[in-house]
């Protein structure tokens, strides 16, 4: 199975860390964030692996070769020239994942108990778009989903914005879930996201575009455990739960 590493952000939130090495190698228990997930990853049968790179984008790949590639087929999706956000990012990795299979889309920052193999088999079931790992927790802007856990919308709690645009959405129908940064995408995404969809782009925006034709499926864990390991304080929060992990 593939899957996409996302760890080519500049983690301006975790500075001064960042100011010298790029936030997939901030350690955690002693090992880089892009550690953590590589094995959860391998653990859950994903053999095949590209990692989007920029801020410090050196460090990772020779901190990757150091580890001889995990013993697994791992490549890199170069941004060092733009950062292309996360639609961007899954559409200039499209090469990688030419076997027709859907993929996972992992952020790196993102320490969690999930089973991926529930995930992806989740998908699989349901044969929708794309489904999202999401979580009751409280957040600014929450994705929007009906009683059948499929994607409607999505709002921005302190300034009350909705999208779509457009789209009247019955609010206290609808159950707010925050997401995770963990979703199985289905490879016909790509044939969606030709025409208007290039260069730098969110794929919250294009999901949210794309549930006029497409089911886009929200997957909720009651027992899911998980830190974005975002901001300094988070820090200690993630050690603390990757050892009860």
């Amino acid at each position: 199975m593939k899957a996409l590493i996302f760890a080519a952000g500049l983690g301006t939130r975790l500075k001064p860390i960042t100011d010298t090495m790029p936030k997939a190698l901030v350690p955690i228990n002693g090992k880089p964030l892009l550690e953590h997930v590589i094995c959860k990853l391998k653990d859950a049968g994903f053999d095949e692996i590209i990692i989007n790179i920029h801020h410090f984008a050196d460090q990772i790949i020779d901190f990757v070769k150091s580890k001889n590639y995990f013993d697994i087929r791992i490549e890199f999706s170069d941004e060092r020239n733009e950062l292309l956000e996360t639609g961007g990012g899954i559409k200039k990795a499209q090469h990688f994942f030419n076997d027709e299979k859907p993929f996972l889309v992992h952020n790196v920052d993102i320490i969690s108990n999930i089973d991926l193999k529930e995930l992806y088999q989740s998908h699989l079931e349901n044969d929708c778009l794309a489904t999202l790992l999401v979580s009751d927790r409280k957040t600014s802007r929450y994705l929007l989903f009906n009683e059948a856990n499929t994607l409607e919308g999505w709002i921005n709690i302190s300034t009350g914005t909705t999208k779509p645009e457009g789209k009247s959405l019955q609010l206290e129908a609808l159950k707010k879930y925050a997401f995770s940064g963990i979703h199985i995408i289905s490879p016909k995404i790509f044939k969606k996201m030709e025409g208007k969809w290039d260069g730098k782009f969110s794929i919250i925006d294009f999901y949210l575009d794309a549930i006029a034709k497409e089911n886009i499926i929200g997957f909720i864990d009651p027992n899911l455990k998980m830190i974005d390991v975002g901001k300094l304080d988070s820090l200690k929060e993630a050690e603390l739960l990757y050892s009860n992990l």
